[in-house]
């Protein structure tokens, strides 16, 4: 971590940690350090826990539970979620209504954000979605009990994702990445996040932006016609 906050705080680029609680609480002080840093503290569930798996009570209780502990470490209410592994219930969205919170990123419909629809009703609740593409885990997960192992070398995936901004950033929208510590801090990785960042910061007209900066963005701007709010997320 001391690694990838260094590198954040070169570029100037204040990124969004989706936190599960109790990795928050084993590790004391570190939440608040990112808070400090410029950083967004998010929710990530209680432990990273499979909602699906879940009856509807307790997963409930759990991603309220998430949300006091953060709160209690950081001293800031989380305002977005990105649910472990990504994994929705049918009743993640409702619980997320509940909640209150301006943003969800575990959908995938779009590149650019959207807004949530339930029953075809808009929710208010902006999506920054995600995508298996743009994940580090998806290259260089290693399991060594399985045949699991790591297949796309570094330099690959760093034209992957350099090829992802580029069409984002001619496209005029958004580029989102999902990375994990324990993945992308390991020294060789870390070079090509530098390289990355380095070609993203060459450009003009580029934000570098904590995820409830971007839905603080899109729900300011204004909306074209025929377009809905999600489509103005850049």
């Amino acid at each position: 971590m001391p690694r990838i906050l260094k590198l954040l705080d070169r570029f100037g680029a204040p990124s969004t940690f989706f936190v599960p609680a109790v990795s928050a609480l084993l590790h004391d002080g570190e939440a608040q350090s990112y808070v400090d840093a410029g950083h967004e503290i998010a929710l990530h569930g209680w432990i990273h826990e499979s909602n699906a798996q879940l009856p509807p009570s307790a997963e409930r209780d759990l991603t309220f539970r998430a949300a006091d502990t953060v709160e209690r470490l950081t001293g800031t209410r989380p305002v977005g979620i990105r649910t472990p592994s990504w994994d929705f219930s049918e009743s993640t969205l409702s619980i997320i209504r509940e909640l209150g919170l301006a943003y969800d990123s575990s959908l995938m419909a779009d590149n650019d954000c959207y807004e949530i629809l339930a029953d075809g009703e808009p929710t208010g609740i902006v999506e920054l979605p995600v995508e298996w593409i743009r994940d580090d885990a998806t290259y260089f997960t290693m399991d060594r009990y399985s045949a699991q192992r790591p297949y796309t070398s570094p330099r690959e995936v760093l034209s992957i994702w350099r090829d992802e901004f580029d069409l984002a950033l001619a496209e005029g929208g958004l580029f989102q990445l999902t990375m994990h510590p324990h993945i992308i801090g390991h020294r060789s990785r870390i070079a090509i996040l530098t390289e990355l960042l380095e070609h993203i910061a060459s450009h003009d007209g580029v934000w570098f932006a904590t995820h409830a900066q971007v839905v603080d963005h899109v729900s300011s701007s204004p909306v074209d016609s025929g377009h809905d709010k999600g489509d103005q997320c850049g």
